[in-house]
Parts: structure tokens; sequence; C-alpha cells
């Protein structure tokens, strides 16, 4: 179909200058932006100085970690999580001796590796299973999926997945690298390697088996010589903060993540607020052709109101004393310098003059808004009555030198606006809840905005 577009005029783009003097306002707003960019003119003085770095409730984590130049944010803050629980027990406080860093954290390398490895063999398999059913390669889906593949981000549950198979490491058994710090390289090469399998596949339908065989050797080969060799069993010991010294021997991975960490944060379930009218609060949601691990657990979740998101947040926190993993979109109304959330932080209207009215569902439907960061809830300050939640003590992984020391505080109304999905325990939801996880999922393409990776 041909359109018919209108061009600008002279004569419009002439309004449009005329129109743009007669504002003194706005003459006032150019030469403040031009000399110092928008956020520093639009920041809300008032609202920033009341958003204060104190909570009534504090999960103390210790120091942050840093993802440095990758999307790792959701392996940084799983595992901070789990590095809570290991220190507990472990008995071992946030600057343990037991670590030549001076705190003790996992290794995001180890677990990175093997979220690579096996993404190579989950898109290798699913795309071979389209392009034996017949999958057009200029399909809406198989371009979406050739464009999404091998990035960084994932999901609570694909954590999981690789927790429960392959466990979990202390950092200085397998430590960052080049490549682990600043990962835009490996993950071309191994884009274009898996780009080149499905051209193989499409052209020789018949070798599609040793075509999975030879790419994801060939996958393997690219992240090894990129992140090292990862163990498979350590000799772990330890100091703890009484001062007495243990000594484990040799251990897998895989059993130190259930000896230390257990299986607690296994069982976790995924709640998530889609705020589109279409899909009904209560009832579980899931996004085709996502997922990392063959065989894991799917990546779905539980649709519910931001609301119930919060309570359950505030009760793990309060009466579990637990640090709670949560994903959001972070980049809207964020002073990363000072470590700052709220809805209200950057007056951008005002300088503007426009209105920025969409809500929380047109921000989504219209592709404004999507989950694209995962952190840690650390720490809430709750009212008097016990209920009513006031700001967030969130622990980011964008390292210690901004904010406080790392921790950011977020308003209680930025989560409403801005904070997609949280992983709590499921036997902590009401029986109305469990029972929706037995039911089938409403299934959503591959790119609807629920599908969006931290």
């Amino acid at each position: 179909m041909t359109v018919q577009l209108n061009p600008l005029s002279s004569s419009a783009l002439q309004e449009l200058r005329s129109n743009f003097d007669k504002r003194e306002a706005n003459r006032l707003a150019m030469n403040a932006v031009t000399s110092s960019g928008i956020d520093p003119v639009a920041h809300n003085y008032d609202r920033s100085r009341l958003l204060q770095h104190r909570f009534s409730v504090t999960v103390d984590n210790g120091k942050v970690t840093s993802q440095a130049h990758s999307g790792r944010c959701w392996l940084f803050s799983s595992l901070n999580v789990a590095r809570f629980v290991a220190r507990k027990a472990l008995n071992i406080d946030t600057n343990s001796p037991s670590n030549p860093a001076g705190d003790f954290e996992f290794s995001q390398n180890y677990a990175m590796y093997y979220d690579k490895l096996e993404r190579v063999n989950y898109f290798l398999q699913d795309m071979a299973a389209l392009v034996r059913a017949g999958e057009p390669v200029d399909s809406q889906l198989m371009q979406f999926l050739l464009s999404d593949v091998m990035g960084d981000g994932g999901q609570w549950i694909m954590a999981m997945n690789l927790y429960k198979k392959y466990g979990a490491v202390p950092k200085q058994y397998f430590p960052e690298t080049a490549s682990s710090q600043n990962t835009s390289q490996m993950n071309s090469q191994l884009r274009s390697l898996l780009h080149q399998a499905v051209a193989h596949m499409v052209a020789d339908p018949g070798s599609i088996e040793q075509i999975i065989s030879d790419y994801t050797a060939a996958g393997h080969r690219i992240l090894t010589i990129h992140l090292g060799t990862p163990p498979t069993a350590f000799d772990w010991e330890w100091t703890d903060k009484d001062g007495n010294f243990h000594r484990d021997g040799q251990i897998t991975p895989q059993e130190f993540w259930q000896k230390y960490v257990s299986a607690g944060l296994e069982d976790y379930v995924c709640l998530i607020d889609d705020p589109r009218r279409e899909h009904p609060k209560g009832k579980k949601i899931a996004i085709e052709h996502l997922g990392n691990v063959a065989g894991g657990d799917p990546t779905e979740y539980l649709n519910v109101p931001a609301q119930f998101m919060k309570d359950c947040a505030r009760k793990i926190m309060t009466e579990q004393g637990l640090p709670v993993w949560f994903g959001a979109d972070c980049h809207p109304m964020m002073d990363r310098k000072e470590g700052k959330w709220a809805t209200d932080l950057f007056e951008y209207g005002r300088v503007y003059d426009v209105d920025f009215d969409l809500d929380k569902e047109q921000r989504v439907r219209f592709g404004e808004s999507a989950m694209n960061h995962a952190m840690a809830f650390v720490g809430v300050d709750v009212a008097d009555d016990g209920q009513t939640t006031n700001r967030w003590k969130v622990e980011n992984s964008w390292g210690s030198d901004i904010a406080d020391k790392g921790y950011f505080a977020m308003s209680d109304d930025w989560f409403t606006q801005y904070v997609y999905e949280v992983a709590v325990p499921k036997s902590m939801l009401p029986e109305e809840y469990r029972k929706a996880f037995d039911e089938p999922a409403i299934m959503l393409p591959a790119w609807d905005p629920m599908g969006a990776l931290a």
C-alpha cells in the first residue's frame, strides 16, 4: 500500500520558528539545555532532596558488585540474592577474610559461560525445529529470533535453570576476564556463528543434526577462548566471622550450591505486572521461544497487581530478612549519580512545554517502556501502619562509585509505574495464585514486551 506523506513546507517551518520565539521561556530553556544538558535543567530539586537514603528495614548485603560493560544484571542480581543466603550458611560477614578481594562474591563469569553455551544449543535446536517445519526465513518470527540472538539479558527462571544444572563457584575460582567485563566482541562473534549455522540449515536440511553438533562445538571453543575453562571442582576453605577456619575439601559447583545456598531459591516463582487489559490478573503468562536451558523450567510469570508485588517484597524483607530480586525499566526518571528514582524527579514537561501523559499500560503498548534491568531490593521504608511503603532500597550492580556506595533509593510511586517483575517463594502466595501456576499459560509471541530481558 502506497501512503501519501505530506512534506514539511517552508511556511510551516517558518511558523514553527515564529511560535518558538514568541515564548520567552523557550529561549531560556534553550540557553540552559545547550549549555548543561536536559537533566540538570529539568532536575526537580525539591523531590530529590526529599527522597532520602534512609529505610526502616535494611538487609545488609555488603559491597555492591559491578557488571562492567555487560548486560549480565540478571545474573549479578540473582547471585547477589544467593550470596546473602550463602554468607549466612557459611557464617561470614560482608568482609570475609576467606576472599582475597575482601568480600564474598559468586563468579558471574561462571554463570555467564554456561548461560551462553546453553543458549547456543537452545537457539540451534529451536531454529532447527522451525526450519524443519518450513518456517520462511523472512517471517516475522525468524527475523526476530535472528536479530535477538546472543544478548546478555535474562530472567530469574533462566538463572535458576543454570544454578540447578551447573551450581555456582566463589569468584576467586573463576574470575572475570576482559570479555566477561565487555561482552560486545564475544557476542558479535557468537552471533555471526549462529547466523551462519541457520543459513546452512536452510541450505541443507538433511544435515541439520551434524550442523548442530559442529556449531555447538564451535560455540564452546569461542566461549572458552574468551572466558576460560570453568572449574568442575575446587578446594573450598574459609574463615568465618568468629575467626574459625573451615576446610570442606574438594567440592563441585553443584555441591556448593546445594550445600550453601540450598534449593529454596529454586522454588521461587515470578510475578509480573502486565498492565494491558486483555491480559487478566491472576493468570499465567509465557513467551514463545524464550529460554536458555533446553529441558529447563519454562520462562513464565503470574500476572498480578503491582500492589501485590509490593506486599510480597515487603514481607520477604521484614519477615524473612532476605533480599528480593526484581526487574524494571531503569531508565525513566533516574538520577544515576545520586542513585534515585521517582516519577517526578525530572520536570521534562515544564522545560519543553509538553504534557507527557502516557500511563503504564500505554507505555507498554506503544513501545515506550519494558523491563530492561534486574536488581535486588535490600531495604524498604515502611510507615507506622506497617503496611504502607514510602521508598525502597535497591542493590544495583553498577559499582560503588555512584549513588550511596552503589545503593539506590526508589520512590514507591516509581515502583508502581516502572517495576514489572519480582521473584518470590511460591509458598507465600494465596491458594488461588498457587493454583494458577497449574493452569495453561497465555502464550505471547516472542516479540511481546513482556518477553523483554533484563
